[in-house]
């Protein structure tokens, strides 16, 4: 037969007690961290993954590109004769 101590029992509930209120201001902590690292990255206005490689692969092309013509310009410079300054 189990003999029922108040002591015991008040220490159960006080430790049950205990652990929940630390659950609780651990979920607020960690909502209110959220909430303001989220505001933070808002306001720094940065651009999404897929935008950034968009206008990296434009900016190849364009580089190339003016490579390209660079190179047809000195070409035809070249055939009609005109002296470029590098």
């Amino acid at each position: 037969m189990q003999n029922e101590n108040p002591f015991f029992d008040g220490l159960a509930k006080l430790l049950t007690d205990a652990a929940g209120a630390a659950k609780g201001a651990r979920d607020d902590i960690e909502a209110f961290v959220k909430q303001k690292l989220e505001k933070m990255l808002a306001d720094m206005d940065l651009v999404h993954r897929e935008e950034f490689e968009a206008v990296k692969a434009m900016a190849a092309k364009a580089r190339s590109e003016n490579e390209r013509l660079e190179a047809r310009l000195t070409e035809l410079e070249r055939r009609a004769g005109v002296k470029t300054n590098p």
